[in-house]
């Protein structure tokens, strides 16, 4: 009876066993046996026997008996001949016919074990369906890939040539690859097209295996083949250049270049992705041909690299109190930046001590800016930071720098490229860790060729200065132990997004103490010994050096007192050859005029009343802040003649637009007030108001002028002088309000030189005054006031006897 499809027809049978150890043969399959064991010549013989009486071929029952369990399956199998194998000994040829489900054990003749089975026949759908048909090509197609691979070309079309799917998996028997188990499980599976599916799949897995395999050999293959060639050309390479150096004469002893780096980069000391990068450029140099161009390039790179101090780190001085003692005796002054770099060191020092040098690949470096005015000693102040700290010193000046290579270096495609100014100075200094003095930072510009402001982001930001890449470098370069140290005369200069990644100290500049003290212990000392004079030969009084700096100079810092006091020692120095002074020599404040001339900056207050400035109503000194420091700023005021002047305000003295606005709300203030604070204010609706700020030559904006300005126009309306030791600072609201403003201590160190002694300052400006030193404070009376009827009540004079106010011509 035929069955539907995937069901299967089964007849009994009684059959000797022919156990097969560690063997499994599938239906289809034709397998020589080896008849000298007793197991399996019994069972031949009694299949024989039986065939006798059936007149048929003999039958046999191939069983897989593994590590001595029988399979619940086997296979009919007829012995299709007895004969002898190629070895000599008996053997016989057997056919796997059908798979036999094993069942009881039953009697027959002979010596074998006879078993009753259940012979299976195996039924397919036809016509296939679509699944079954792209199953059967995929196994054809696995199959003749992996038979190519073996060479089996004639069995390839055999394979081809099958149709029916259960022949074509059971034909998976003939695998060598196949364990005993897979094939056992193929036998075991009755349904052709599972059975077909298991052994696609076996074949595939096999695939991948051998290919995984073979990629692997080949690797191995291909990398001492590698190997071999290399040490062979370089062998050759050798040769070449011994016979190119005795025909040019060079002498075999001359060393090879390539051979050379490739010695000193293993030598070296690198990090290992320096050292990677270093070995692939050697490899590059001995591709290259001696006249190729990138050859010099590479050797040039090569030079750089290993010149770096990539592991040379110099160890810092944990003497905090030392180090203070060094910046206290190198420079008077600057307090501020004195306690930050104690603080940084004493940080540091702990730091190490709990073992905290490295954290998240970053160490403990510094970026200072060093804020201030010309002179103040913001330059000569890194070198002895990087003394106090036991640590190299190295100056790079950014002053008029506009290319972004000279920070970040070319690139080494451009003939003539040069890393930038930092890896420069980090090779310079021999160490990974000194202290670089980024020199006039607020000077850098920008223009075609990027801007280099940008490029110093990346190096003076502590998050990321670990990695930092130069563009010739092509490595990463740590600059976490660098402490850097910036110095600029203009904050607003410095782009905001540098400045924000700076520590920003601020130096205000000197008073005239300090200035004695710095022109005594160090400016002296020096200028002697360029004049070729010592301390026994030439000695300054203190009062001389005292008007040297009040009334001969007038700065923020010292570096036109240091020029007067070297001009000073060459006229003594030439008088003394010239046979006109003896020396030693004291000098003496009264001998400062014959000597150097004319003091150049007398305080108004020392001045004939009727030569000052402020002797005429209508004229206010007022405090400023500039590039060089603090200064004074007067500001003069007039009214025009009714009949010739027209009305309205008139400015002058290059002023800014924050000025400009300044000068029109004191206008309107006293438009508005006049009358509260008892001023002529008709004078201002019909005459035109005038007011010039000195120094015409020189730009000047800002809104702290406001309260000078209005403190000018009263005077002239009110006919009031402004007292000749008042100077004052502040913007002013509509309403009158003085509001804050900023540089207070730099406006208070110039009034101090100036000679003022009494100074009107904002009141929400007070708390900026525990930044001016305590004797400038004693010698000036400071008001913090909040009106403007406050800073007229101060400023002016009394009314006793009241001026004629001036006209404008």
């Amino acid at each position: 009876m035929a069955a539907e499809s995937g069901e299967s027809m089964e007849f009994t049978l009684v059959l000797p066993v022919l156990p097969l150890d560690g063997e499994v043969v599938l239906p289809g399959m034709v397998v020589p046996l080896d008849l000298s064991d007793a197991e399996i010549r019994a069972a031949v013989e009694a299949a024989q026997a039986a065939a006798r009486a059936e007149s048929g071929k003999p039958k046999v029952l191939l069983v897989p008996r593994i590590d001595g369990t029988y399979a619940k399956t086997g296979v009919l199998g007829t012995v299709e001949q007895v004969g002898r194998l190629a070895d000599g000994d008996p053997g016989a040829l057997v056919k796997g016919r059908h798979r036999v489900r094993i069942g009881a054990g039953t009697t027959g003749p002979g010596a074998a074990l006879w078993v009753e089975g259940i012979q299976v026949e195996e039924t397919v759908p036809d016509p296939l369906p679509g699944q079954v048909t792209d199953l059967v090509k995929e196994y054809k197609a696995l199959a003749t890939t992996w038979l190519r691979k073996r060479g089996a070309w004639q069995v390839v079309d055999r394979v081809q040539a099958i149709d029916d799917v259960s022949a074509l998996a059971d034909n998976s028997g003939y695998s060598p690859f196949l364990t005993t188990d897979q094939k056992t499980e193929l036998l075991e599976t009755t349904d052709p097209v599972a059975r077909l599916k298991l052994a696609t799949q076996q074949l595939r897995d096999h695939l991948a295996e051998q290919d995984v395999a073979e990629t692997i050999a080949k690797d191995v293959q291909e990398g001492v083949d590698k190997q071999q060639r290399e040490f062979l050309l370089r062998r050759q390479l050798e040769a070449v250049r011994k016979e190119l150096r005795e025909l040019n004469g060079d002498g075999p002893d001359a060393a090879e270049e390539s051979d050379d780096y490739r010695t000193r980069v293993e030598a070296a000391d690198l990090p290992g992705h320096v050292r990677e990068a270093a070995l692939k450029e050697v490899e590059k140099l001995e591709r290259s041909s001696d006249q190729s161009p990138e050859g010099s390039w590479i050797r040039t790179w090569l030079d750089t690299v290993l010149e770096m101090p990539w592991n040379e780190r110099t160890e810092d001085a944990y003497d905090i109190q030392g180090a203070k003692e060094i910046l206290d005796a190198e420079h008077a002054g600057l307090d501020d930046v004195k306690a930050r770099i104690t603080e940084y060191l004493a940080v540091r020092k702990r730091r190490d001590e709990r073992g905290l040098g490295v954290i998240g690949g970053r160490r403990g470096g510094a970026v200072l800016a060093l804020v201030g005015p010309p002179g103040v000693g913001k330059t000569s102040l890194g070198e002895s930071v990087a003394h106090a700290m036991g640590r190299k010193f190295v100056r790079v000046a950014l002053g008029g720098v506009r290319d972004e290579a000279e920070i970040r270096g070319h690139r080494r495609t451009y003939v003539g490229a040069l890393p930038g100014r930092i890896v420069r100075a980090v090779k310079e200094a021999g160490s990974m860790n000194p202290v670089v003095l980024l020199d006039e930072i607020d000077k850098v510009g920008s223009d075609f060729r990027g801007d280099p402001a940008a490029a110093l982001l990346e190096v003076l930001d502590p998050a990321q200065n670990h990695t930092f890449r130069d563009h010739y470098l092509e490595v990463e370069l740590d600059l976490s132990d660098v402490v850097f140290l910036a110095t600029a005369n203009v904050l607003e200069a410095i782009p905001e997004a540098l400045a924000d990644r700076m520590e920003i100290v601020r130096l205000d500049g000197y008073t005239e103490d300090e200035k004695v003290v710095i022109a005594r212990d160090h400016l002296l000392p020096r200028q002697l010994e360029r004049a070729g004079l010592t301390g026994d030969e030439v000695a300054l009084e203190e009062g001389a050096l005292r008007k040297l700096a009040g009334e001969y100079t007038r700065e923020a810092g010292v570096r036109t007192l240091e020029r007067t006091v070297a001009r000073l020692l060459r006229k003594v120095a030439a008088q003394h050859e010239l046979g006109e002074r003896e020396l030693p020599f004291t000098v003496r404040e009264e001998d400062l005029r014959a000597l150097v001339g004319r003091p150049h900056h007398v305080p108004e207050s020392a001045q004939d009343p009727a030569e000052r400035r402020t002797a005429v109503p209508g004229v206010a000194t007022g405090l400023a802040v500039t590039g060089a420091g603090g200064d004074v700023l007067y500001v003069e005021a007039s009214l025009a003649d009714p009949e010739t002047g027209a009305a309205g305000l008139t400015l002058t003295g290059q002023l800014g637009d924050v000025m400009k606005e300044s000068a029109q709300i004191a206008l309107s203030f006293l438009r508005s007030r006049g009358a509260e604070l008892e001023l002529p204010v008709a004078d201002l609706k019909d005459r035109g108001v005038h007011i010039h700020f000195p120094a015409g030559a020189v730009p000047k904006d800002g809104p702290s002028a406001g309260v000078t300005m209005t403190t000018a126009l009263a005077s002239l309306l009110s006919g009031r002088l402004v007292r000749t030791d008042v100077a004052m600072t502040g913007e002013v609201s509509l309403t009158g309000r003085v509001l804050p403003i900023g540089g207070v201590k730099q406006k208070l160190l110039a009034a101090h030189r100036a000679g003022v002694t009494t100074v009107i300052i904002p009141k929400r400006n007070e708390a900026d005054l525990d930044d001016v030193p305590a004797e400038v404070l004693e010698k000036l009376d400071v008001h913090a006031v909040t009106d403007v009827r406050q800073v007229l009540e101060l400023a002016l004079a009394p009314a006793a006897t009241v001026a004629e106010v001036p006209v404008a011509a």
